[in-house]
């Protein structure tokens, strides 16, 4: 699944093709998408002006007028931009025609992604309205994590996977950064003290800007606007490395599930 990282790697990449673009004509192949594209799509959405695109957790915003286009990759999906005329692929649901002579194309082979033409500010939104602060910005700190980790008896790789506590920590990165801030995965997120909440929050600011100036990591799924992949997979200090040494103290890295998830960590390391 792309996480926050790719999601905003696709929004950079999309964002100076679209933005600034009025739209010429909305092709929708396939509705069924995890939630169905409504015709209204195709009504409203053309002719207007796409005034920015944003990202909010793992779903990109696209502005025009006083509506907003949510949309989520899903599983599997990916946006590019293409000439107008270059042919439909059997997985490419959405077309959103731009007077550049370009499209903005979805492709969802499993079809869990979304594309819904909200007219209420997307704030307000069930998907949107409950979401934790963006890891990136300021109103993500350890003081934060501290109290909202009070009495918590989760592990902490789940609880700061949990999306009304921080958004966009997915399970790569989770591993990752508590590794970077040496803490265990299993231990109770109620048992982290402050100070190292606050090494673990610097840790993820500093895992997913890395990941992000990588272009994402690319497993098996995720390719890019322009089609290329991430390269953060390159530099995985834990993730995926069973068995292998730890790049600190050379203990061979031991994986657990937790969350129903795969994780991986240093058992002399982190504690």
């Amino acid at each position: 699944m792309p996480e926050l990282p790719e999601v905003e790697t696709t929004r950079r990449g999309l964002a100076p093709h679209v933005v600034g673009r009025r739209v010429v004509e909305v092709t929708v192949r396939e509705p069924r998408l995890r939630w169905p594209v409504t015709p209204q799509l195709s009504r409203d959405l053309p002719g207007r002006r796409i005034d920015n695109l944003t990202r909010r957790a793992k779903y990109l915003l696209l502005a025009a007028g006083d509506g907003h286009l949510l949309m989520h990759l899903g599983m599997s999906g990916r946006l590019r931009v293409v000439p107008a005329d270059t042919p439909a692929g059997l997985h490419d649901h959405l077309d959103i025609r731009l007077d550049s002579g370009q499209v903005m194309r979805l492709n969802d082979p499993r079809r869990f992604g979304c594309a819904l033409w909200l007219r209420q500010p997307p704030d307000e939104h069930a998907l949107i309205a409950g979401l934790g602060p963006e890891p990136l910005s300021d109103a993500f700190n350890g003081d934060w994590l501290y109290a909202r980790s009070r009495g918590r008896r989760a592990a902490v790789k789940a609880f700061i996977m949990d999306a009304a506590n921080v958004v966009g920590v997915g399970n790569i990165y989770a591993s990752e950064a508590l590794f970077e801030a040496g803490i265990h995965p299993s231990r109770p997120a109620g048992r982290i003290g402050p100070a190292r909440y606050a090494r673990l929050v610097e840790a993820i600011k500093q895992t997913l800007a890395r990941a992000i100036d990588a272009g994402g990591t690319t497993l098996r799924d995720y390719i890019g606007v322009d089609g290329g992949t991430g390269w953060f997979q390159l530099s995985l200090a834990v993730y995926g490395r069973e068995g292998r040494p730890c790049p600190r103290d050379a203990t061979p890295i031991r994986r657990r599930i937790i969350g129903q998830r795969s994780t991986f960590f240093c058992p002399r390391c982190q504690t």
